[in-house]
């Protein structure tokens, strides 16, 4: 059957349409109220004029069909399958880990706020998105200022003797040692919510309120505290910019380049600005199909929905997205594209972020463009370092030695192909053979075949450890693939006849030349390759003391009768050092999967006898 043919006994039916290339890929999936009409829109002879469009059809072999009942469940179905072929012609909206919310149960005795990606429907309030995890700390680092709640488990509070340090300096109201009721303390976070619900310059006259009748009853120390509240409260609201009448809205703008689509999204909450995020996503049709398919993959990834979504242009299929996404919040959701007044103007502010974050990324690319290409030239290089590599050896006196990887692509950490090696073979102190353990182990056929070779690898040392690392690249064949170069770290020198204290230049050794290049300081060159071996340095350093901390909880509890190596997992696992084991409540320890009461109480006296 050809595929006009197959296309005219299309059943007119709700359902989902996958276009497959000759080869049989899926290059394209779509959704549609009636397949025959949607279908054949592409195909007529008056069919779609958009050359994108005209680009993907010429490409189509085949045609599949699944149906479904309601516009709505093509929809759904739509999203999944997309998330699972991953077509060229669809947007592929990638789960985004740093994107995140804070987290309050009001359920739980004396609650507190968390940070968390993912908002399940769970019972507990949920506040943001913030566009990163240092945002969100940064809001609950002034939030815990105004409202003093608990900052740790609640079970390790609990375990305390006396109150923590945040409570010395105002930060915690010490639930944990009974300096507060649970009524007070709930009214804290019921502040709080509202607070973070935008609601703040009600609390002012709510806290005004209150600190005016403690004040007359003459409970002076509960006016103060009301006071002191006010006081933060109000510094806090002044910085705010109300732009709504109130409710919760999240403002679509974007901004297009070739087959990119940058989308900046605005968040009002309680009529207040509170944030943005932006996306750039990759997307070869109309703006109208992109933003829907936008809107339909970010709002059913367990993020907040607001009330009303503002988009600067319609899209098609709006009654079953409003649907879906009314379904998934529990209430009503409006969907519009207003034409006029401050709606419109939000729209195009959020416009303007998508067009200026644009012109940064680009500005950004030319800069490291430039940084690589007189990396190139001041190294002598014989390829652009687009992918540079940088090895690092951490051990003490021989033990608990380990070395790392890590990878920088376009001038930024690729931390997904950071590597971390715990060394097998080398006994005692010997950072060259270690070294050649790492190459020979990143090097193998099998590790290159799967994740290529760099253009340039980094060591840090100086001539000496150059020569090593050249004579182990030469060892495996690899000489001539990849540039090889050391980063010695400057030097502090001191003058005995004088105060002034001198420090030396970062340099970099080359193969086959005895004088090193000294780039000039603070150049963006020599700052990308201090950061590269910083970063190596650092991801080697952390392993090393992981190692480190799981041999001394280890030695801590092997003696002790009852505890195998599977209940020494679960027991680091879940505290992760000696320390935090003896910090621990037999209460705590017992509750560790596979530890019981008596074992329990066994090693808690171990750990804080006279001689542990």
């Amino acid at each position: 059957m050809s595929l006009a043919d197959k296309i005219q006994q299309l059943p007119t039916s709700p359902g989902v349409y996958l276009m497959l290339d000759a080869s049989g890929t899926i290059i394209y999936i779509g959704k549609a109220r009636s397949l025959r009409q949607r279908v054949r829109s592409y195909f007529g002879a008056s069919g779609d004029s958009r050359y994108h469009v005209k680009f993907l059809v010429a490409r189509v072999a085949d045609i599949e069909v699944l149906l479904t009942d309601t516009e709505k469940e093509a929809l759904l179905l739509e999203n999944t399958l997309i998330k699972q072929h991953h077509p060229r012609y669809n947007l592929d909206l990638k789960d985004d880990k740093t994107y995140f919310s804070l987290r309050i149960d009001p359920r739980e005795e004396f609650p507190r706020f968390t940070l968390v990606r993912k908002m399940p429907r769970d019972g507990a309030r949920y506040f943001g998105p913030y566009s990163s995890a240092s945002a969100a700390r940064e809001v609950m680092r002034q939030l815990v200022r105004i409202f003093p709640l608990r900052h740790y488990p609640l079970a390790a509070c609990m375990a305390r003797k006396r109150p923590c340090l945040y409570h010395q300096i105002g930060q915690c109201s010490a639930p944990c040692q009974g300096l507060i009721n649970k009524k007070d303390y709930s009214d804290l976070v019921e502040s709080a919510m509202s607070f973070l619900d935008g609601k703040g310059r009600q609390l002012v006259e709510e806290f005004k309120r209150r600190m005016t009748d403690a004040a007359e009853g003459m409970f002076y120390e509960e006016a103060a505290r009301w006071r002191n509240l006010l006081r933060s409260i109000q510094i806090t609201v002044e910085k705010q910019k109300v732009v709504t009448r109130g409710g919760d809205s999240d403002v679509v703008g974007f901004h297009r380049v070739e087959n990119r689509i940058e989308l900046a999204i605005l968040y009002i909450r309680g009529g207040v600005l509170s944030g943005s995020r932006l996306f750039s996503v990759g997307w070869e049709l109309d703006n109208a199909a992109g933003i829907s398919a936008f809107l339909q993959q970010h709002y059913t990834t367990g993020v907040f929905i607001p009330e009303e979504i503002l988009l600067p242009l319609q899209i098609e299929d709006l009654a079953a997205l409003v649907e879906l996404l009314e379904e998934l919040k529990g209430c009503r959701v409006s969907i519009v594209s207003p034409q006029r007044g401050t709606k419109r103007e939000l729209i195009e502010l959020a416009c303007k972020n998508a067009e200026s974050a644009v012109r940064e990324r680009d500005e950004a690319v030319a800069s490291v463009a430039a940084t690589l290409g007189e990396l190139r030239q001041r190294l002598h290089l014989t390829r652009l370092p687009t992918r540079i590599e940088c090895y690092d050896i951490s051990n003490i006196q021989g033990r608990f030695s380990v070395g790392s990887g890590v990878a920088f692509s376009g001038g930024k950490p690729d931390k997904k192909e950071y590597r971390r090696y715990r060394i097998r073979t080398v006994e005692g102190q010997d950072d060259f053979a270690m070294l050649r353990e790492v190459f020979q182990r990143r090097f193998r056929d099998d590790n290159i075949e799967k994740n290529g070779l760099p253009d340039l690898v980094v060591v840090d040392g100086g001539i000496g450890q150059l020569n090593a690392a050249l004579e182990i690249v030469n060892e495996l064949g690899l000489g001539s693939r990849f540039d090889l170069v050391s980063l010695a770290k400057s030097r502090t020198a001191r003058d005995v006849s004088s105060e002034t204290i001198r420090k030396s230049d970062e340099r970099v050794f080359l193969p086959g030349r005895k004088n090193p290049v000294v780039l000039r300081q603070n150049s963006s060159p020599l700052l990308l390759l201090a950061a590269i071996r910083d970063e190596a340095h650092r991801f080697a350093i952390e392993y090393h003391r992981k190692l480190r901390g799981k041999e001394g909880i280890a030695s801590g509890i092997d003696a002790i009768p009852g505890i195998g190596p599977k209940r020494r997992s679960a027991l680091l696992k879940k505290f992760g050092s000696l320390q935090r084991l003896k910090d621990g409540s037999i209460e705590e320890i017992a509750a560790v999967d596979g530890m019981n009461r008596a074992t329990a109480e066994k090693l808690y006296e171990r750990l804080h006898n006279d001689g542990a």
